[in-house]
């Protein structure tokens, strides 16, 4: 597959964004610590949004045992508006866990990685390509789409599944900074060009070779499961419980003026019962606080 790997790195290596994960002065100070910490932060949450974050977090905690040192309430205030909260959690937990297992260092293998608290098959592999140079199939929604059109003629991916890692490996160069680049360059393509919604076909380096765009477009489905509505939801209820603990820390809140007026008092109720499951909120008699 050669007509497609080629193009994608002539591609990658010329229009790369400049983020900070990318630059050899970030991987210099942070290391695979900082790789770490941008993988959970960019998980469902936009590249504009997560950089100024990422900054902040690792000027505070610019390595796991200083992290793993920081109480949990202070994880969660820092992580401020960045959603999906629990991924706080499990990153504290995991430098918990770097400090504890592995003295202070980010583990390169694979099976170790997963062994971390919050860590999957991607995050375990961008960690291990990005921060380290191995050679493993790396795939996240941009490059599964990139991969439905190019390779199967399919207008968007089906949902995720060990195949997807499969197919990544078997277009893989054999050189390691070859294979890492291509990683990147997939998933680059998908996010900037080859888009779900309105894909740039006009301006993709695959664009010759492409089984989709050859076909003219079709629409071909999509089976991939539907985020639910954020208006309205459980989401945007523990979200706004959350937001009020964050302002009012370290000081506790009243039960009772914990978002009083929301227009759905049982939903608040779940939202508060749902925190506290999840360790994200504390309870203390008649107060609600973030964990100490």
């Amino acid at each position: 597959m050669e007509e497609l790997v080629q193009p994608v790195l002539r591609w990658y290596r010329a229009e790369a964004r400049d983020l900070p994960w990318r630059r050899s002065a970030f991987h210099d100070e942070f290391r695979a610590w900082g790789v770490l910490v941008s993988e959970f932060m960019l998980q469902q949450t936009p590249v504009a949004r997560v950089i100024p974050h990422l900054e902040r977090w690792l000027a505070r905690w610019p390595t796991p045992s200083a992290m793993a040192a920081a109480s949990t309430a202070d994880v969660v205030r820092q992580w401020a508006n960045l959603g999906y909260p629990r991924r706080a959690l499990w990153l504290h937990r995991a430098a918990i866990e770097i400090d504890e297992r592995h003295g202070g260092i980010v583990p390169r293998d694979i099976d170790a990685l997963l062994a971390l608290s919050g860590i999957g098959d991607y995050t375990s592999r961008a960690v291990a390509v990005f921060a380290y140079g191995e050679r493993h199939p790396v795939v996240d929604t941009n490059t599964r789409r990139v991969l439905a059109r190019a390779v199967e003629g399919r207008a968007q991916p089906s949902p995720p599944s060990r195949r997807d890692l499969t197919l990544m490996e078997s277009l893989l160069p054999e050189s390691d900074a070859d294979a890492a680049a291509f990683n990147a360059g997939a998933m680059e393509l998908g996010a900037v060009v080859c888009t779900a919604r309105a894909p740039r076909c006009e301006a993709c380096p695959l664009a010759g070779t492409c089984v989709w765009l050859s076909a003219g477009r079709p629409d071909t489905g999509d089976t991939r499961r539907r985020q639910a509505t954020f208006e309205g939801s459980d989401r945007q209820a523990r979200g706004a419980v959350l937001r009020l603990l964050r302002d009012a820390a370290p000081a506790h809140v009243p039960l009772d003026a914990v978002l009083p007026d929301w227009p759905d008092a049982r939903q608040r109720d779940r939202a508060i019962d749902s925190l506290i499951a999840d360790g994200l909120a504390e309870a203390d008699g008649e107060s609600l606080s973030l964990p100490r």
